[in-house]
């Protein structure tokens, strides 16, 4: 573990050198995977790394945890609150949507949940260029690999360093690392509504989607969850489409 963590530090300090920036930037959540990530920039740029919370109609036990992981990293952090922003543009998209009768309420947690989403994505970008720093991604392979991620909100990143580890690495690095035990053993959550769990919304678990990654036998009912979570996202990790050019005749 610890060739592991040298490794992905030395990667971080050859992105910031390759993008002739001066540091690193990471939304801290209160979950493990920005954890880790939290960790790893503070050993990357002791001096120029920076974690932000970024509260939008949050549980408080997150902001509870997220602040544990920034005292356990010793990283400089800051907090902007994003709730009172995310409630005025909601509620205008809506009332708009509304008056003009083409709202269809169904879809308004998904939609509300998406927009905090990117949200702090543009948030980390705003306070990136204030510092010339690279927006680091906290997404592993399990969440890569399903597409479990907003598009243009935490799946909108400079690099990202957890992507190649399963959640059970993860964990493991979080342990090597001295992340909070409360962060490392909580359910994980994106947070998006109350009660929500990343496992009860996939219909599977993390240790079935790190088994298939590896190759082992899952049950059919898990496998037929994954491969379909993976194909109904390529587009998230596939980037922009485009036609090929036109050639006339």
């Amino acid at each position: 573990m610890e060739k592991k963590v040298e490794y992905l530090v030395s990667w971080l300090q050859q992105k910031v050198s390759e993008a002739n920036v001066k540091g690193l930037v990471v939304g801290v959540s209160g979950g493990i995977d920005s954890a880790v990530v939290a960790h790893l920039i503070k050993r990357a740029m002791p001096e120029t790394s920076l974690g932000v919370m970024l509260p939008c109609k949050s549980h408080p036990g997150d902001f509870d945890d997220a602040t544990s992981v920034i005292e356990s990293a010793d990283l400089t952090a800051i907090t902007v609150d994003l709730t009172d922003t995310h409630n005025t543009l909601f509620g205008t998209i809506t009332n708009v949507l509304t008056e003009e009768n083409m709202h269809q309420p169904e879809n308004d947690q998904l939609a509300d949940a998406n927009l905090r989403a990117r949200l702090r994505m543009s948030t980390l970008y705003t306070i990136a260029t204030n510092h010339q720093y690279l927006v680091v991604g906290t997404d592993n392979k399990a969440e890569w690999h399903t597409g479990y991620f907003t598009k243009y909100g935490d799946g909108g990143v400079d690099i990202a360093p957890l992507v190649h580890l399963t959640k059970g690495e993860v964990r493991e690095m979080a342990r090597f690392l001295g992340v909070p035990t409360t962060v490392i053993d909580k359910k994980p959550s994106a947070g998006l509504w109350e009660g929500q769990t990343d496992e009860n919304e996939m219909g599977t678990t993390y240790n079935m989607i790190d088994r298939y990654l590896k190759g082992e036998a899952i049950p059919e009912k898990d496998q037929a969850i994954i491969d379909r979570m993976h194909a109904r996202s390529h587009h998230k990790r596939d980037g922009i489409a485009f036609p090929p050019p036109f050639e006339e005749a």
